[in-house]
């Protein structure tokens, strides 16, 4: 299990990462180009790895809405809204994830809610106050960008609710490839005559696709498959504290004063999801 926690804590930090990337990218290319090159890299890297089969149609549909969700709508939403606010803002948005994807587990895949992951939920929302409310008396926020951005984490906690359903029916690496060829089909007519990236801009861009739409989707897969929807929504609580700390070493933006505390109470949320725990659930689903 300790592997499994790892694997989705990593995933979530590489995703982190690449909002400050995607900042960068965005600054100079469309959002249809990054993401249709992004795919396309990402599915050229996997492609000599998996078995070439056509998957069963049920989980065909499944990856496909994941790559409509998880790899159009979230990416584009998301470059869209850091276009309009910044990687560190994105991070203080994104940090809702963790109890949308709780109360998606709950209430889509049926799955218990133990006292402990409640109040993990519960702290992961609180900490997304505190930030919130650091960044908006730093004079920080913009509406459009905010609901790109709200927009952003709807997508991506719809993603994950779709990735622990399909969970087990494909191997790890076949799963990641189909969906990334999808969102590069998706995209690959939107982004038809747009300016495409100079050759400086190359080793940013495949790096971004390479973690996030291989390394990072692997280590989601593989966690899922021995972790509840519900515990991996607590770990996506890493992907605003990774976007923030890299938005403020790497790009220079502020540091609010309540970045600290509240990193340390989705830290404990962390621990309270997935400390073991023999109580009965608090809320189940029918």
């Amino acid at each position: 299990m300790r592997l499994a926690y790892a694997q989705l804590a990593l995933s979530m930090i590489l995703v982190g990462i690449n909002v400050a990337v995607a900042k960068v990218l965005a600054e100079s290319l469309s959002v249809p180009v990054i993401l249709a090159l992004r795919c396309g890299i990402a599915a050229l890297a996997l492609a000599p790895f998996i078995a070439w089969r056509w998957p069963p149609r049920p989980a065909m549909l499944n990856l496909f809405l994941q790559s409509l969700f998880g790899t159009v709508c979230y990416n584009a939403a998301l470059l869209a809204g850091i276009r309009r606010t910044g990687a560190l803002e994105a991070g203080l948005v994104l940090a809702a994830l963790p109890a949308a994807v709780g109360l998606g587990a709950w209430a889509v895949l049926r799955e218990p809610m133990p006292a402990r992951r409640a109040m993990a939920a519960l702290l992961a929302a609180c900490g997304m106050a505190v930030l919130a409310w650091s960044r908006a008396s730093a004079g920080g926020g913009n509406l459009v960008g905010g609901l790109f951005l709200a927009l952003a984490v709807c997508a991506e906690a719809s993603y994950a609710l779709l990735a622990k359903a399909n969970s087990g029916r494909l191997g790890v690496l076949e799963a990641t490839f189909w969906m990334q060829l999808f969102g590069g089909l998706v995209m690959a007519p939107l982004a038809w005559g747009g300016a495409m990236p100079e050759w400086s801009q190359l080793p940013i861009l495949t790096f971004h696709a390479l973690t996030t739409g291989v390394g990072a989707v692997v280590l989601w897969y593989a966690g899922l498959r021995r972790v509840p929807g519900g515990v991996a929504g607590i770990f996506t609580s890493l992907l605003p504290l990774a976007a923030g700390l890299c938005a403020v070493l790497w790009l220079g933006e502020p540091l609010t004063p309540g970045y600290g505390a509240a990193g340390a109470v989705m830290l404990v949320s962390i621990g309270l999801a997935t400390w073991p725990s023999a109580r009965p659930p608090i809320f189940t689903s029918h």
